[in-house]
């Protein structure tokens, strides 16, 4: 994922939170019964949730591609270190091959 896609990404999931988030918090405190409360919180969701539908699903992707991305770069310095790790024993056991065949 390139920069401008994680800043973009990063942008709309503050404006998804934002939004969220003062939905749920002018429904709880709004002067209701807890019961009517739940019920508009549950009415509201469900309409973001039908409404912004394919933007929550094209985030998904996003977020998940973004994870792939970091999984991968996390394997290959992994597989670099251990390479490295395994050329130093390796140089280790010459150097200590070539001290005994000096003697």
């Amino acid at each position: 994922m390139t920069r401008k896609e994680d800043s973009s990404f990063g942008f709309a999931m503050g404006i998804l939170a934002g939004i969220l988030g003062g939905i749920t918090a002018g429904i709880l405190f709004a002067p209701k019964s807890g019961e009517e409360s739940r019920k508009e919180l549950k009415e509201t969701f469900d309409e973001l949730k039908e409404k912004y539908s394919p933007e929550i699903v094209q985030a998904k992707e996003q977020a998940m591609n973004a994870i792939k991305g970091s999984k991968e770069k996390v394997e290959e310095a992994y597989k670099k270190f251990n390479d490295y790790l395994k050329a130093r024993q390796l140089a280790k056991a010459k150097n200590n091959e070539t001290n005994v065949d000096e003697m």
